[in-house]
């Protein structure tokens, strides 16, 4: 019986031989993951709580509300309650904060502390690639290899990256980075007190958050205006000031952020399953299929996606779906039913490409079937170019996304989008006021910028020859 060579040797064998490099990167993992146990444990019980209540006759919801109260007394290193910032002065020092500290000072540690976590599990993330590269994989050199190496040298991808990972962190982190809750000062805030130092009565003072709101407000000059990185007069810091009615800021445009990166990220996945899909379907039997496929996709590219898109919003504007998640739901669905003509467009040509190679018809030779050939032969070839498109097309959902909020016809009220506080600051941009409007919008600005760059990287670094003028990959073939 022959010996298995070095490239025949399974992974788990391989681990099994040498232990100690996965072994010190599995510890460290644990305990990264395991100073963020409650919150993880939370993000799945949300994830039941949706899955609850999209069911109908909401079956198991009181149990699963249950759970949800009893993850919130896990502890966790990223959390509000490690490190509070909301507390209260009672004439000689801070009550209620991190270790006695300004809400300002306690804020801005949870801040740096969230993203330094983040940061640490993206480069332990990364140090676990390297250590496979070096002690466990089978081979020496990979195309993988220059890919990442490409990208390593792309400056502008980079930035890109760095940008990205700070909207992501944003989002993901939403409500430990926030100076306040969303409970409590934008959905709930008069089921809420908040306790203030009364400089006439020279006591401490509780009043309402929805009252203290009232009282909070940015509109214009004077005595109506909280600017960024300033108190109210209830002893509340907000790091973008407040907006119109009083509300936090910052705590609307980091759930802001949450919201336009589901909403990007989910009609993209879905738009891109469907153009893989039918990019497969297209290139194995051509024919009626890819004509069908053709007359059906330039129809809708035909149409101005804009108009579209408002269109649709109008014909739904009062049915059941409008309702779901404040609008969210049904403006996904628009823009992947939008989007897949261009995925679809984009990959159509590669995929015509690898249905011609002579592994395909091998492949056909052994008796697997169209499915196994596709999924298998076919898909991982051109995914990488879907890749390439789909990261170039966030940042345009995210100004959709905000240019209908703005319109008034995307995300509805009181879940927090960047283009309606955009549209609540208009009038105020030239006052006291001007962060309302001006913020949300450099962040866009900022985001967009950077998923393009971070796309520009990704496809500089899959497809080299697109610095050279060749665009026959990234568009499709010339399809």
């Amino acid at each position: 019986m022959s010996t298995p060579t070095e490239t025949e040797i399974p992974l788990r064998q391989r681990v099994a031989e040498n232990p100690q490099p996965a072994l010190i990167w599995a510890a460290v993992g644990v305990v990264l993951l395991g100073v963020e146990l409650g919150a993880i444990l939370q993000v799945l019980g949300a994830i039941a709580g949706v899955i609850v209540n999209l069911l109908p006759g909401d079956p198991g919801a009181a149990a699963v509300s249950s759970l949800q109260e009893s993850l919130k007394g896990i502890p966790t290193l990223v959390s509000r309650d490690f490190i509070p910032n909301q507390g209260y002065w009672d004439g000689s020092q801070w009550i209620g904060t991190f270790l006695g500290l300004s809400p300002a000072a306690a804020w801005a540690i949870r801040v740096t502390v969230v993203y330094a976590y983040a940061f640490a599990i993206l480069g332990w993330l990364w140090n676990g690639y390297n250590r496979y590269r070096r002690f466990y994989r089978r081979v020496d050199w990979t195309p993988r290899d220059d890919v990442v190496n490409r990208f390593r040298g792309h400056t502008w991808g980079q930035f890109g990256l760095i940008i990205t990972i700070t909207f992501v962190v944003m989002a993901v982190f939403a409500p430990a980075l926030g100076p306040t809750t969303m409970e409590e000062n934008i959905l709930q805030p008069y089921d809420y007190e908040v306790s203030y130092w009364d400089d006439e009565s020279q006591s401490v003072q509780t009043v309402l958050v929805g009252e203290a709101n009232l009282g909070s407000g940015s509109q214009g000059a004077g005595d109506e205006n909280v600017a960024p990185m300033t108190y109210d007069d209830y002893g509340r810091f907000h790091p973008f000031g407040t907006a119109t009615n009083g509300k936090d800021l910052f705590t609307q445009v980091v759930f802001g952020a949450r919201i336009s990166l589901t909403i990007a990220t989910v009609a993209m996945g879905i738009a891109g399953i469907i153009g893989l899909s039918l990019a497969m379907l297209t290139a194995y039997y051509k024919g009626l299929a890819d004509l069908a496929i053709v007359l059906a996709s330039d129809s809708i590219q035909a149409l101005p996606v804009i108009m579209v898109l408002i269109l649709m919003l109008v014909i739904f504007q009062n049915t059941w779906v409008r309702e779901l998640y404040d609008g969210a739901v049904l403006i996904i669905l628009i823009f992947s039913l939008v989007y897949w003509p261009f995925i679809w467009r984009s990959i159509r040509g590669p995929a015509f490409q690898v249905s011609e190679q002579d592994w395909i018809d091998a492949a056909k030779s052994f008796g697997q079937t169209p499915g196994q050939v596709m999924r298998k032969h076919m898909a991982p070839y051109v995914f990488s170019y879907m890749l390439i498109y789909a990261s170039l097309s966030l940042g345009g959902i995210i100004i959709s996304v905000a240019g209908l909020s703005y319109l008034g016809l995307g995300i509805t009220a009181p879940t927090p989008e960047w283009g309606r506080l955009i549209a609540d600051g208009q009038q105020y941009v030239a006052s006291p006021s001007w962060h309302i409007s001006l913020l949300p919008g450099v962040l866009i600005t900022l985001v967009v910028t950077g998923l393009n760059a971070f796309g520009d990287g990704i496809r500089d670094a899959i497809d080299p020859q697109a610095d050279t003028g060749d665009e026959a990959a990234a568009t499709g073939g010339g399809a």
